[in-house]
């Protein structure tokens, strides 16, 4: 039996890198995975498909997740459709870089919307399910960079900071309904859009002499812990951030 077996999962922004590794390992520990996406359709469908073929229910939504109103009616569909939520992972982001002088409100104001809004969108849809049923998993991807700042990126680093603060005041608003709310934070992670990064051996290089492990991470092994936190294992666990970086942020 998985590690979260017969379990609805809500996965956002589930089509490329660590969102389809969270996807697909959710499904195989056994959970039936609705993933969302934004502009990459070919490849949300696909992850539904593999999901679909390990005998899971699988949903690929298109959805911009600072959208409230589109978050709640996705929501729906999901309880609908599944027959109920049990597990929130909040992986839906981007980046739009610019040290401060230059920065535009555009740049701001949209990575926090995505970024931050996008998770307290998705978890005011579910939190009301979760206390009425007395019981659920949310689990927030954030970054070492939310806890250490980066150059460069203050409006991601802002917003993934933001995400260690949500997490730590849901999980004391949450608790005493038997709600765990933890987040995870990567570093450096190997996919896709990093190799298509222009400046990706630059940026490698500077996080290899930080990982103190001497590789880059791999998008299953961030999978892998969340999978364990979204799991009745992980039941006397809540407010934590987990980092996933070969001792990068130490």
């Amino acid at each position: 039996m998985g590690l979260v077996e017969d379990k609805n999962a809500i996965v956002t922004g589930g089509s490329l890198g660590i969102g389809t590794a969270i996807s697909l390992d959710l499904a195989r520990e056994g959970a039936n995975v609705a993933l969302t996406y934004r502009s990459h359709p070919e490849e949300a469908k696909e992850v539904a498909r593999q999901i679909e073929e390990m005998g899971r229910k699988a949903m690929a939504y298109q959805i911009d997740v600072s959208d409230f109103a589109a978050t709640q009616e996705m929501v729906d569909k999901v309880v609908a459709e599944f027959g109920g939520v049990d597990i929130l992972v909040c992986n839906a982001g981007m980046n739009w870089d610019g040290v401060i002088w230059k920065m535009t409100e555009e740049q701001w104001d949209r990575v926090i919307a995505v970024n931050l809004k996008g998770y307290f969108n998705f978890a005011r849809a579910v939190t009301p399910i979760f206390r009425e049923q007395q019981s659920g998993k949310i689990v927030n991807i954030t970054s070492i960079n939310g806890l250490r700042g980066k150059f460069g990126q203050t409006n991601y680093s802002a917003s993934k900071a933001g995400i260690i603060g949500l997490t730590k005041a849901m999980a004391k608003e949450l608790g005493k309904y038997s709600v765990n709310v933890n987040a995870v934070g990567p570093g450096l992670i190997e996919t896709e859009m990093l190799r298509q990064n222009p400046a990706r051996d630059k940026v490698e290089e500077m996080a290899l002499q930080e990982i103190v492990i001497g590789r880059l991470g791999q998008p299953e092994e961030v999978a892998y812990v969340v999978s364990f936190l979204a799991s009745e294992k992980a039941r006397h666990i809540t407010g934590e951030v987990i980092t996933v970086d070969g001792g990068q942020y130490i």
